[in-house]
């Protein structure tokens, strides 16, 4: 019998680990934390009951995630809640613009931009699986849907600076700047458009959910699901050498390529190698954790109602702020991510209180202190919030890559989205989870197709290890 281990029970690591097991491999996951999850993790934080989400919170492309679909999460006990909106972004006008799962609602909403908007996302959203099918795999192969994909190619390379002169409103301006921001990396860059423009399209034809008890109830479904089809899971079992890791047919490591490198770069081909030890870490986020009475003062009430709020006033103030990031530069205002989960999962609250969740975009490595800088983005536009605090905690850069040692320098996104590594992660190859040592896999989010909750990395390097494993 196939026998396999996987280094790290993350989304992706269990993925991995779960379609193997699917295909009567013999699995063992190896979790470092005492809870398996990696970036879908969820606690009480701050007040018994209050559950916070510890890294990801939102999750378009889970539930759109053609692997969880086919697993059927939901048997293992995983559900989806939905906000009525999706996402806010106010500005100090008083406007706000929404962004909702309905692409009609969301153009009604746009006024003049209404229109720039279908055109921009419309077919996008209604070809988005099949869309996905070809974006969201290693990007050297042949595509199933080259018509369609054509067709995106154009605005995908664009730089976000250039793809937001599509609209003519702050308000519409503002609510492409937002999501875009979401590629973490300088505006002004070719192909960085491709990414908001996928984010806003995954919106439109799934919404923005949240999984009901937090996301930790999604890589809880995953690991119920692998032991139902025969794998085991330790926690607590940290990994630092080669010789930690049992003998086995197929070994899946959800690291980024630096602890890769560690454990088997001496194994590696030297080309191979140089490609992980030149791999970049992109910015890093500061969370902000907040348990508050009642909900947030919002100066328009429509952002009470949605599940995320960007905040980071006109499309130019956050290429500004977000260029400064990119360069290394702290901004005085940076943009933040406001999350209010419970407004879609309200058992995540408890006697009146309810979690908050935040970050900030700074710079890779940032030592300083968000903290203030986040609160007063909100009080910005929530006049009053200060006043609902009843209990708060902070997650520095380095704290949030001591959380989890895939997010060196606080990089949550596993690795740079910019130049070449935004296409060919961790390095450019016909199969990129290869590491170049007979049997060894990456799975984690630097590889293919990168960030999010989807399983698609472990399911993919999956995938790669079964083909080589059985020729």
């Amino acid at each position: 019998m196939t026998t396999a281990v996987i280094v790290g029970g993350g989304p992706n690591g269990l993925a991995a680990g779960l379609h193997l097991a699917r295909n009567g491999v013999d699995v063992q996951v190896l979790e470092a934390a005492d809870v398996v999850g990696g970036g879908a993790r969820s606690a009480e934080l701050l007040v018994p009951g209050v559950v916070h989400d510890l890294c990801s919170a939102f999750h378009p492309m889970g539930v759109g995630s053609p692997f969880w679909s086919d697993v059927d999460l939901a048997q293992y006990g995983l559900t989806w809640r939905w906000p009525e909106i999706d996402c806010a972004h106010p500005l100090d006008s008083g406007e706000t613009a929404l962004l909702y799962q309905s692409i009609d609602e969301t153009v009604a909403g746009l006024g003049v931009d209404g229109r720039r908007w279908r055109a921009a996302f419309g077919d996008i959203a209604r070809n988005f699986d099949d869309l996905g099918h070809d974006l969201l795999r290693p990007i050297v192969n042949l595509p199933a849907h080259p018509i369609k994909l054509a067709a995106f190619g154009p605005r995908a390379l664009l730089p976000v600076s250039l793809m937001a002169k599509a609209f003519r409103t702050d308000a519409g301006r503002a609510l492409y700047g937002g999501i875009a921001a979401h590629v973490y990396t300088s505006f002004d860059k070719p192909l960085t458009a491709s990414l908001g423009l996928m984010i806003a399209a995954s919106g439109h034809r799934y919404g923005w959910p949240v999984a009901e008890g937090g996301s930790g109830a999604i890589t809880g479904a995953v690991a119920a699901a692998l032991i139902a089809h025969g794998g085991r899971i330790e926690t607590g079992v940290p990994i630092t050498s080669r010789s930690q890791i049992p003998d086995a047919d197929i070994v899946m490591l959800d690291l980024s390529p630096a602890q890769a490198e560690h454990l088997y770069g001496d194994l590696m081909p030297s080309r191979i190698r140089r490609a992980y030890q030149k791999y970049r870490v992109g910015s890093a986020a500061f969370k902000v954790d907040f348990a508050i009475r009642g909900d947030i003062p919002w100066r328009d009430p429509d952002c009470a109602k949605a599940g995320t709020v960007h905040l980071g006033g006109t499309f130019d103030e956050i290429r500004h702020t977000e260029n400064l990031r990119a360069r290394g530069v702290m901004a005085d205002k940076p943009f933040v991510l406001v999350g209010q989960q419970y407004v879609a999962d309200p058992s995540r609250s408890s006697g009146g209180i309810n979690p908050i969740w935040s970050y900030a975009h700074v710079p890779a490595g940032y030592t300083g202190d968000a903290t203030e800088a986040v609160i007063a983005q909100i009080e910005r536009f929530a006049p009053g919030f200060r006043d609902t605090i009843v209990e708060m905690k902070t997650t520095t850069v380095p704290q949030m890559a001591e959380y989890n040692l895939n997010y060196a320098a606080g990089d949550i996104m596993g690795g740079a989205n910019d130049g070449l590594q935004l296409l060919f992660r961790p390095r450019t190859a016909i199969d990129p989870y290869a590491t170049g040592v007979n049997g060894v896999y990456l799975c984690s989010q630097s590889a293919p197709p990168g960030p999010g909750i989807h399983g698609l990395c472990g399911f993919n390097a999956a995938q790669s290890a079964l083909r080589r494993d059985r020729r």
